[in-house]
């Protein structure tokens, strides 16, 4: 065995692609054999953190699904953007305007929304209609000092019916209507990673990333000083990524 890989204490797993394919009437599908792995990683010794960008829904409703399709795992051992988002908004005095999907609104229940000055955007599927980006914009170009905060940038996601265009592509857009530049929380931001080695209570050294995403999940782990793996599940396609997309 490489030195390294006696050297590993914790790994770090996506869920979405990785651990199971969301959509459908179930609410998704497990993939084949990722139950049992995630039991053979906890009977193994290893600190274990699930790492996801997932914001159609708040934790709590996040993982009571998966514990319904089979999965050992509890809200403490998840690290989302939702939470993360909220303490920077905290910290910063900011009032969002809210372009998210429904069933995320509750994590945001404690931040004031009044008079918003800057706009949070996630996965919010239906709700991406042009009125509500619409919305969005006015808010941001409205602001002397317009901010945008993402929760996460991904390209597209799979779901059990097919591909999904996800938060990143109407991220760019309205970055692009508004000449601002997005911040980003969730992966593949370095300090998403290094909010899940902290409470692993890990370095970077020790840790693997798990993912299906070449740029969210091991691009950004790679830069945060860990090693990575990309499945050949979820969006995972057998072409290279556009170039710009590694920069």
């Amino acid at each position: 065995m490489a030195a390294w890989a006696r050297a590993v204490r914790g790994l770090l797993l996506d869920i979405s692609g990785v651990l199971y394919d969301s959509g459908g009437e179930g609410g998704g599908v497990p993939i084949a054999g990722s139950a049992e792995a995630v039991q053979r990683i906890k009977a193994s010794g290893l600190k274990l953190r699930f790492c996801t960008n997932e914001t159609q829904a708040t934790r709590e409703k996040f993982v009571k699904k998966l514990q319904g399709l089979g999965f050992d795992i509890s809200v403490a051992e998840v690290t989302a953007p939702a939470p993360a988002a909220c303490r920077l908004l905290k910290e910063r005095g900011l009032r969002p305007h809210l372009l998210v999907h429904d069933d995320l609104v509750p994590e945001f229940a404690d931040i004031d929304k009044t008079n918003p000055n800057c706009v949070v955007i996630g996965d919010a599927a239906e709700n991406f209609s042009y009125a509500n980006l619409n919305e969005a914009f006015r808010v941001l170009i409205g602001l002397e000092k317009p901010v945008l905060i993402s929760l996460g940038k991904g390209r597209y996601y799979k779901e059990t019916d097919g591909l999904k265009l996800d938060v990143g592509a109407y991220m760019k857009a309205l970055e692009y209507a508004c000449d601002v530049q997005a911040e980003v929380v969730g992966k593949p931001a370095k300090a998403f990673f290094e909010s899940a080695l902290a409470e692993m209570g890990v370095r970077p050294e020790q840790a693997i990333m798990i993912g299906d995403d070449i740029v969210s999940d091991v691009g950004g782990a790679q830069q945060c000083g860990m090693r990575a793996v990309q499945v050949r599940t979820g969006k995972y396609r057998q072409i290279s990524p556009p170039s710009d997309a590694l920069c």
